[in-house]
């Protein structure tokens, strides 16, 4: 008799995770077929009302075991206060720093450059000229600049014109802080296809979009403290991330 108990315990437990994967087959067949026009990338049961996380697009939703309805808006914990979906949707978009095919952007250092970001930007972008004004004043710090003209046909010959300089670090920045025109003769090879290729394939959807050594990524300009207190982070990141590896 207790041996036939164990049995069934065990089964019970084997059977869990296929009734798990069970559940996430189905509500991904039932999404396929009441919105056909939303790739779902993934689906996951989250700990909270019986809810199951869905991504599509890099955005996150939520359903139930029967996909019956989409719920859109953020999950908080009461009990923590943390907004799941946010802390969920930074897991999700993360970009591996040094993954970056750093060969295809401008670097600009500035003081010892210990601290790393890397920002897709466009020389047309207005939230992008007043965070790079902003950003003039963070010292010790390495910027990586993809060229990511997205915005116009005028970015694209503004963002060669850059490339093809003398010194593309300084007409970079003189565009963007000075409003002056770019003078290069765009008839050098540019990685401007590469970059937004790559861009799209991250869903890398605006400008700017910065990207933090851990991975962690922001899109839009936001505050100098708000960008400190990420720089500090991701070095904190970064740096258990490397001990963790050793």
């Amino acid at each position: 008799m207790r041996l036939r108990s164990i049995i069934a315990t065990v089964a019970m437990l084997l059977a869990l995770p296929v009734a798990a994967q069970d559940a996430v087959e189905k509500i991904k067949a039932e999404l396929k077929k009441s919105v056909p026009e939303a790739p779902v990338e993934s689906v996951r049961k989250t700990p909270y009302g019986g809810l199951y996380e869905v991504i599509v697009g890099g955005e996150i939703f939520y359903t139930d075991e029967k996909a019956s309805f989409i719920v859109v808006g953020s999950l908080i914990n009461l009990q923590t206060k943390e907004n799941i979906t946010e802390a969920r949707l930074r897991q999700v978009n993360r970009v591996a720093f040094n993954d970056l095919p750093f060969d295809r952007a401008i670097k600009i250092v500035r003081g010892d450059g210990s601290r790393k970001i890397a920002i897709f930007e466009d020389p047309n972008c207005g939230y992008c000229k007043r965070f790079e004004r902003d950003l003039q004043g963070v010292s010790d710090i390495t910027v990586y600049v993809f060229l990511y003209p997205i915005l116009s046909p005028d970015s694209v010959e503004k963002a060669k014109a850059i490339w093809c300089s003398k010194d593309p670090g300084k007409s970079w920045i003189d565009t963007m802080t000075k409003e002056t025109v770019p003078t290069g003769d765009k008839s050098c090879p540019t990685p401007l296809d590469q970059n937004i290729a790559f861009g799209h394939d991250k869903r890398i959807t605006g400008t700017p979009t910065i990207i933090f050594e851990d991975g962690d990524r922001v899109p839009g300009a936001i505050s100098m403290a708000d960008f400190e207190k990420r720089l500090k982070e991701a070095k904190a990141g970064g740096s258990k991330q490397k001990v963790s590896q050793r």
